[in-house]
């Protein structure tokens, strides 16, 4: 796996969607995982002056999502969520948040896959769990 070349695909595909609106960008990824941040600023505030629990999800879907394919080397596999968890455990008003998306059990069809959201201190935001449906590109 190319390391950087995986990040530049991965990125291309946040171009024109959500995912630039909430300024995610992929960052790291390794044999078991992917990792994407999204900067914390009043445009991902819920009225508290705190991270936004639907914008901590739409990361963590980002990122669990983009994994299937990119560590199960597949790129000719479209996916889908098909139910997403998360428990927010702590909140964070700035900075940057991280996903690390591993997957759990990658089957053919199925996906499970384990998302830790951070912040810069490491300390635990969320952890989500996202469940995947996987078929062939059209």
């Amino acid at each position: 796996m190319d390391k950087e070349k995986t990040l530049e695909i991965c990125n291309a595909m946040v171009k024109g969607n959500l995912m630039e609106t909430l300024d995610i960008e992929f960052v790291d990824v390794g044999a078991d995982f992917l990792s994407a941040r999204m900067p914390v600023t009043p445009k991902v505030h819920q009225i508290h002056g705190v991270l936004h629990g639907g914008a901590t999800v739409a990361l963590a879907e980002t990122v669990g999502s983009a994994a299937v394919p990119v560590l199960s080397q597949d790129p000719n596999v479209s996916i889908v969520g098909i139910e997403i968890s998360a428990n927010h455990l702590k909140s964070v008003s700035s900075g940057y948040v991280t996903a690390t998306a591993k997957p759990l059990r990658m089957g053919k069809n199925i996906q499970l896959m384990e998302i830790r959201v951070t912040d810069e201190e490491g300390n635990l935001i969320s952890h989500c769990k996202l469940s995947t449906f996987s078929r062939p590109k059209k």
